[in-house]
């Protein structure tokens, strides 16, 4: 569903837009000099939203690779589809580097290792109250990881289901939600329940539960074989569940305690259909013997988080007017499983794992000084994350010369402490943001077992320093229309398995050397935008441009000519450079009442270019330009919107080949692609809502970019990523 921005501020009865991630408190959206998005609750549920994926995918310059289930299990092209919602792309650079949060703490990255990708899917929408995306870097705020932006999702709290009832003034003592929902493109069926309460003047409580039962996303594809030529999704058995409670005391004036225990955990069975050799098996007797006629694969991921957030206000000393603290511990384990059966050799097995376990700590003040016409904001604090990073390889009959059980890379403890001060000043019609972070980071192992031996060398740790400018400048030219413009650093350090990671196959006649020398990868930024709030018009229009050096390249060949005696060498390496620039213009536009109802488009695009400046070649990491549009009709009982979102070609001339595929492949370049959707809500009771939406209206068959990178223009199973075609997907919700 195309996104639906706020209503204008100056509207009678809606109240000003807040962002809390842009300033690291909450502030008026139309006053912060960058860009930003807000999805509510309501626009999610609206939009039956069932993955990261689908909330952002109206945002400009903002994707999520979504791969299909198919790989194999120890093939070398085998992490296709593990890695589920692998990381969110913002303007060019995805992955780990973009900082995700949930309520104020970190979500644990994602770890690749050849064959083997742990994703950063943690997330079950159902909790959320609304997602914060800043795009642009953000490591001024946030240090590490927000290089290229910043996605924040913010759970529900009590107070959010405790509101008086229409018509009302009197809060509810008790109330929650109930949702259920159908989507017929994976032909999944998912129930939510939340339910809160007042148990005294001063305490609050609430508690959400979820599950969600799916198969594999359907495609276009049409070839039905049960081996390596099939197009159609492999046969998947997916499902998910959470648990969100929280309690919120309030002893005394101005003081506020939050107490949170989340679970959410997530699992996917699959029939490898697409990794079997077709029948009959041919070639030489070695080929026959080693054909797989079998293989299937089990994953599953678990997130645990208990916090406790407190806050004090109304201080009004010389330091400080409001202090906020924050304490959690959250611990994350991933697995991975897969099984593979040959005519005439032994069973082969995967047994992967992948686990953090982080403690956050966060302290932050807010002092306002006023002197006549000018007022400064400071806000200023402290941050230590330390996480305790492991994996194990297990399983049967490894590549020699490897022996299971063993360790990519050892078992580490990585710490970050970070000191920030960000300071508004507002002058007249001038808001001047400033704002610094000092970092420092370590990468320090903790144990050397499993991986040293049979790794040729210890692991080493590493440890540096980052300092994070920033400077935001915003001019309110009338009530109405506003100027911006920021410069903003971000940087990311080199992760565990960057650092330290080994791999030697003797078969492939390959060895992936570690790296203790890497250095952080950097980021500035420059934006420029405009802002505009009219009775019936609200807009967002900017343009950008951002400088990155020191980019790790996760294996680049640095020797070695493939043989038993010179096998190739890879390595870690910092080594790249690039520019990234480009526009984004997003707004909606209020056409009054039309028969009876209530007329409104609301719009959003979004076009980069970049460029590797060590090679000249353009980034594959761009997505082609996209345009959202949305028409959206609404009368008292029931809403109608229309949405279309036409993604441009990704033309050869904009893919380096050489990095994508081995040559003498070239890269699949996708055509342009026009997409219809229509959505019907019904609201049969104030607290009663009925949705129903038909996506792919036109059944068009389309690819898209961050899902096919990686694909040889020549397969003949390229079909097997294509998107689903038309699909019917209903939902209910009821307030109580």
């Amino acid at each position: 569903m195309a996104q639906t921005p706020a209503a204008p501020a100056g509207a009678q009865g809606v109240l000003p837009e807040v962002v809390v991630s842009g300033s690291r408190q909450e502030h008026a959206a139309e006053g912060l000099a960058l860009s930003y998005d807000v999805l509510d609750a309501d626009a999610l549920s609206d939009a039956q939203a069932r993955s990261v994926r689908e909330a952002l995918q109206d945002l400009p310059n903002t994707s999520v690779k979504l791969l299909p289930s198919r790989f194999s299990v120890t093939g070398v092209t085998s992490a296709t589809g593990r890695d589920g919602n692998a990381g969110i792309n913002i303007r060019g650079l995805g992955g780990n580097r973009v900082l995700l949060m949930v309520d104020g703490v970190r979500l644990p990255r994602s770890y690749a290792f050849r064959t083997t990708v742990f994703d950063r899917d943690y997330v079950s929408l159902e909790l959320l109250k609304r997602v914060e995306v800043v795009r642009g870097p953000a490591s001024a705020l946030y240090g590490s990881d927000g290089m290229a932006g910043l996605v924040h999702f913010i759970t529900h709290e009590p107070q959010d289901f405790l509101r008086p009832a229409q018509g009302g003034d009197t809060p509810r003592t008790l109330g929650g939600r109930v949702a259920a929902s159908w989507s017929g493109d994976d032909r999944g069926r998912a129930l939510a329940a939340t339910v809160a309460g007042q148990a005294a003047d001063s305490v609050q409580w609430m508690l959400t539960a979820t599950g969600r039962r799916a198969h594999a996303m359907d495609n276009q594809g049409d070839i039905d074989t049960p081996d390596s030529r099939r197009t159609r999704p492999n046969p998947e058995s997916a499902e998910s569940s959470a648990v969100l409670g929280k309690v919120v005391l309030r002893p005394a004036a101005g003081q506020r305690h939050t107490v949170t225990l989340e679970h959410v955990e997530k699992s996917a069975a699959v029939d490898l259909l697409t990794s079997r050799t077709p029948l009959p098996l041919a070639g030489t007797p070695a080929q026959v013997a080693g054909a797989t006629v079998d293989e299937h694969a089990w994953r599953s991921m678990r997130r645990d988080r208990l916090a406790w957030e407190g806050r004090l206000q109304q201080l009004d000393t010389p330091l400080a007017d409001e202090l906020q603290a924050v304490l959690a511990l959250q611990q994350s384990a991933s697995r991975q499983v897969g099984t593979s059966v040959r005519p005439a050799l032994p069973l082969r097995v995967r047994d992967n794992r992948y686990d953090e376990r982080t403690w956050q700590l966060g302290l932050q003040a807010g002092k306002v000084v006023r002197a006549g016409a000018w007022t400064h904001q400071l806000t200023y604090g402290l941050e230590h994350v330390q996480s305790r990073i492991s994996n194990l390889y297990g399983g049967l009959n490894p590549a020699p010369p490897e022996v299971f059980p063993l360790k990519r890379f050892p078992d580490t403890r990585e710490s970050a402490s970070g000191l920030f001060l960000q300071g508004e000043s507002i002058v007249g019609d001038w808001s001047i943001t400033p704002g610094l972070r000092l970092d420092h980071f370590a990468l320090q192992v903790t144990s050397q077992a499993g991986f040293f031996p049979p790794a040729a060398q210890p692991g080493q740790s590493l440890s540096g320093s980052r300092v994070s400018p920033k400077l935001g400048v915003l001019y309110r030219a009338t009530p109405q229309w506003s100027v911006f413009g920021q410069y903003a650093s971000g940087f990311r350090a080199p992760e565990a398995g960057q650092v330290n990671g080994y791999f030697e196959n003797l078969a492939e006649r390959v060895v992936i050397l570690p790296n203790a020398n890497l250095k952080p990868e950097t980021s500035r930024g420059v934006e420029l935008g405009v802002r505009g709030r009219l009775q019936r018009l609200q807009l967002d229009a900017s343009v950008f441009s951002n400088r990155y050096a020191g980019l790790i390249l996760d294996a680049a060949l640095i020797g070695g000519a493939g043989t038993a005696q010179d096998p190739r060498v890879f390595q870690a390496i910092n080594l790249e450079r690039a520019r990234i620039s480009g526009v984004e213009l997003k707004g909606r536009y209020d056409w009054g009442a039309v028969a009876g109802g209530r007329l409104a488009t609301s719009f959003a695009y979004g076009r980069a270019r970049g460029r590797n400046l060590g090679t000249g070649q353009p980034l594959n990491s761009i997505d082609p330009a996209q345009l959202a549009l949305g028409l959206q009709y609404q009368r008292a009982a029931w809403g109608l919107q229309l949405d279309a979102r036409h993604r441009s070609a990704k033309r050869a001339a904009d893919i380096d080949s050489s990095t994508a595929v081995k040559p003498p492949h070239t890269q699949l370049a996708i055509p342009g692609s026009t997409v219809l959707d229509a959505s019907l809500q019904w609201r049969l009771r104030p607290d009663l809502r009925l949705n129903l939406a038909v996506h792919n209206l036109t059944d068009r068959k389309y690819w898209l970019w961050p899902d096919v990178q990686g694909l040889a223009a020549s397969a003949a199973t390229n079909d097997a990523w294509t998107q689903p075609g038309r699909s019917a997907h209903v939902s209910l919700v009821v307030d109580f």
